[in-house]
């Protein structure tokens, strides 16, 4: 059996960092959600936040969208200090730099597809000119240039997701917040969603996503694992192994199968065009380059 290893590339300057955060709730007694929490999010890179409940995910999810501040260390974004901005400022800086994803999509019922992608930039005041530009070219962007004018009952709950990925890149934001991104979707609805965000990723977007799922967070580059408030582990998945092996016979129909390892730029794509399968070696990549002797 083979083996090679490619590294990802390394990123540099962080977008997020927080350095010894605590912050405790007091429900009766003290409730250390977030216990001395440090962690950098560098440009560019693909976060998953895995734990139990009360693990103090969505906790830190509020402290670095601008929707919480600790009460001992430091959340900076974008190199402002959180902790240190009026709730006018946060607001703003939660509006300029952070895209929200949320498991139950939040979107306005009545508004048309567009209309809800365009409503950002509404609250940024940009001008009235170009949002509907925008929200079509973003929606064409995830493949619903021909939903426009639905509205979120006339969509599916993939689509609907995609409407509300559409609306958090709307203003071009540093960071994109996913919480449970995949939980009220189907698998395959869930695997072809986290498909867009490796792609988001890929043209240099950073990511940080929460999620229950083991096989939705290995998308990432790592898996920062919290358990009472504190960071447990962070799991690197920066090298991967691509391994020559016999393929299991639930496998044999895949037939998107290359010559040579991927590469590291398709290795997080390539599994959603074998349904799913997230297998060494097994897969299709788009990129030929990369694999001189593969026939597709």
């Amino acid at each position: 059996m083979a083996a090679t290893e490619t590294q990802r590339p390394e990123h540099t300057e962080a977008v997020v960092e927080l350095s010894s955060v605590r912050r405790t709730y007091y429900l009766g007694e003290p409730v250390d959600a977030l216990d001395g929490v440090s962690l950098s999010l560098p440009e560019g890179s693909f976060t998953a936040v895995m734990g139990p409940s009360g693990s103090g995910k969505s906790t830190l999810m509020n402290m670095i969208g601008c929707l919480d501040t600790p009460d001992e260390g430091t959340v900076t974004v974008n190199n402002q200090d959180v902790g240190s901005l009026s709730d006018g400022k946060r607001a703003r800086l939660r509006g300029a730099e952070l895209g929200f994803i949320f498991q139950q999509f939040n979107l306005l019922p009545r508004l048309r597809a567009a209309e809800n992608v365009t409503l950002p930039m509404v609250f940024q005041n940009v001008v009235d000119e170009g949002r509907r530009e925008r929200a079509e070219d973003l929606l064409s962007r995830v493949g619903l240039g021909d939903r426009l004018d639905h509205t979120p009952p006339e969509l599916s709950g993939g689509q609907r997701q995609r409407v509300a990925i559409a609306r958090a890149l709307v203003n071009e934001p540093s960071l994109l917040l996913a919480d449970e991104p995949t939980g009220n979707l189907d698998t395959e609805t869930g695997s072809t969603i986290m498909g867009l965000f490796e792609e988001l990723n890929q043209e240099g977007r950073t990511i940080l996503m929460v999620t229950h799922e083991r096989h939705i967070a290995e998308h990432a580059d790592r898996i920062v694992h919290l358990v009472d408030g504190q960071i447990e582990e962070i799991e690197e998945l920066g090298v991967i192994r691509h391994e020559t092996h016999r393929e299991p016979a639930h496998l044999l129909a895949c037939h998107h199968r290359p010559q040579a390892p991927l590469h590291a730029d398709c290795r997080r794509s390539h599994h959603r065009y074998c349904g799913g399968h997230r297998l060494h070696g097994v897969g299709r990549c788009l990129r030929a380059e990369h694999h001189p002797g593969f026939r597709g």
